[in-house]
């Protein structure tokens, strides 16, 4: 499928960072953009008003079910990620009753599951646990099955990294927190839109989805929450989105989130996933061609998402490859914090050394990549790197 140039990108540099946040597609702009002006109305109105905001609310929550394999009233609309997972995490340790409940994750998970986690343990007496990864990114089923117990109420695992597009083995890890009586939150934010996803299929009770990374505005995004699994509140007061997130609607974010959905769904249908998969892979083989011996892959060369390319070039600096090539907008695998420049605490807890996470680049591709900026991008990314 050919799509005209995203106004947003048609006079910038070649963006290879859909990974951060991606692009609203039109599409998806046009579809929200009557709830900002012309149906104002409170969906919980019982007049005219309201009625077409509650048609647009109950439309959006079946196209985001229908995305994951789920059913619309297990849909929970919140405004970022990090909302959902908190409300899977806090809301899950709160709604156990036990005194000390025992949380399971793993050492790549996103800051807004790992901080959750440190804060439950703060605040709420939780005992946690953050299993190892390998020097892909993955997590071991036995290193997990020997960790649970019959105090363990959740265990939160991603679908796929940010950094890496390293997919964890869910269905397996799900299977084995369901035996010993866990509920299993994934947070999704990564891989929904990008590869086929079914929560019957991988056993998740609770799933994160996160709109700015299927081409909707940022601050809509949406929690899983299978039916009968209880939770706490995140916010309390009107009895909003199933008494689980109180304060009146986004319908316009909603609406978004809907729709951006509906379009991944027919993208994937339409072999979205082999296209940026072939165009990765390409840009790969240009920089490994040019540069012999000196690119190495950061994470599994299977089993990861179609358009995730994280390499280390040897003998460059990530940050420093990146600010010689303005062309390019992409990321590093470090952190800058005050001037001095950190390896990412995924690829260290992956076991790589720091020269190695340091001179990491993350490369992901997305809807409006096109073969020539992958040439592009390769010729610039590999002269810069010779010179060094």
């Amino acid at each position: 499928m050919t799509l005209p140039p995203h106004p947003g990108l048609a006079e910038g540099p070649v963006y290879l960072d859909y990974n951060a946040t991606t692009p609203v597609d039109p599409r998806v702009a046009e579809a929200m953009a009557p709830h900002l002006t012309r149906f104002f109305g409170n969906p919980s109105s019982s007049h005219p008003y309201a009625a077409e905001p509650r048609r647009a609310l109950a439309d959006a929550r079946a196209q985001v079910a229908a995305l994951i394999g789920g059913q619309p009233e297990e849909v929970v609309f919140t405004g970022s990620g990090s909302e959902a997972d908190l409300l899977a995490l806090r809301g899950a340790v709160l709604a156990s009753g036990r005194p000390h409940p025992h949380v399971i994750t793993q050492a790549t998970e996103h800051p807004a599951v790992l901080e959750t986690c440190r804060a439950l343990q703060r605040l709420h007496g939780a005992r946690i646990t953050v299993l190892s990864v390998d020097r892909t990114g993955l997590v071991a089923p036995a290193d997990l099955a020997e960790a649970l117990t019959d105090g363990t109420v959740l265990v939160s695992v991603m679908a796929a990294n940010n950094e890496t597009g390293a997919l964890q083995p869910v269905t397996e890890l799900a299977a084995l927190a369901h035996a010993r009586g866990a509920l299993f939150h994934c947070d999704a934010a990564q891989a929904v839109g990008k590869i086929p996803l079914d929560v019957q299929a991988l056993g998740a009770d609770l799933l994160t989805v996160v709109g700015h990374k299927m081409y909707a505005p940022k601050g809509a995004a949406a929690l899983y929450v299978r039916d009968g699994v209880r939770l706490e509140p995140v916010v309390y007061g009107g009895g909003q989105e199933h008494g689980l997130r109180a304060g009146t609607e986004n319908v316009a974010l909603a609406v978004a989130l809907g729709a951006a959905a509906e379009l991944a769904a027919a993208e994937l249908a339409d072999g979205a996933a082999a296209r940026l998969a072939a165009l990765r892979d390409d840009l790969h083989r240009r920089l490994t061609a040019a540069l012999p011996g000196r690119v190495h892959l950061n994470g599994p060369e299977k089993g990861r998402l179609p358009n995730t390319l994280n390499v280390s070039i040897g003998g460059v600096l990530g940050h420093e490859l990146l600010a010689a090539v303005l062309e390019i907008v992409a990321s590093t695998g470090s952190a800058c914090h005050s001037g001095a420049h950190t390896p990412s605490p995924v690829l260290t807890a992956m076991g790589l050394g720091a020269d190695r996470a340091l001179g990491a680049i993350r490369l992901s591709l997305g809807r409006w990549t096109t073969q020539t900026e992958v040439e592009t991008a390769a010729t610039l990314l590999v002269a810069a790197a010779a010179g060094r």
